[in-house]
């Protein structure tokens, strides 16, 4: 057995998630600050599981980025638990992450998995993703630690 097989199989046995910790930074682009492309977090979530462009009028700022809800209830529940509604991996692309890269998600290219919202690059991406969805999730949650880690080094 490599010694990311034996990883995974620890992490899986023990039940450890990695893929956002308290102070890993969001992913917001080049040119803007705004959290998953201005959709409301929450909405992925509801009954209808589309994604819903927030409103300005129902912001927060929250790891450096502006988050925007459609309704002032959305806000008051993500400010409850911001860890539960936010995008795994910062809201890079969960199958760049995988590859122990770093991508942007795309806020329309997206996938909820155990509770969970992860983003893609694209479609051609989330098609690739979605072949091994449980796979993918393993080796992100193993690979994005050091990577954020790596991208705060180079930014400081």
């Amino acid at each position: 057995m490599n010694i990311k097989t034996l990883t995974i199989s620890i992490m899986l046995t023990l039940g450890l998630s990695v893929s956002l910790a308290a102070d890993d930074p969001i992913y917001t682009g080049t040119f803007s600050n705004l959290a998953v492309g201005g959709y409301d977090p929450l909405s992925y979530f509801s009954r209808d599981g589309e994604p819903i462009k927030g409103n300005k009028q129902f912001s927060t700022q929250w790891r450096g980025a502006e988050w925007r809800f459609s309704s002032a209830s959305n806000l008051a529940k993500f400010k409850a638990d911001p860890l539960a509604h936010a995008p795994q991996y910062g809201g890079y692309c969960a199958w760049a992450i995988a590859q122990g890269k770093l991508a942007k998600g795309d806020a329309e290219t997206y996938a909820l998995v155990d509770g969970k919202l992860y983003l893609n690059y694209n479609a051609k991406v989330a098609e690739r993703w979605n072949g091994d969805r449980q796979t993918f999730i393993e080796q992100a949650n193993i690979r994005y630690p050091s990577l954020i880690d790596l991208n705060h080094a180079k930014a400081n």
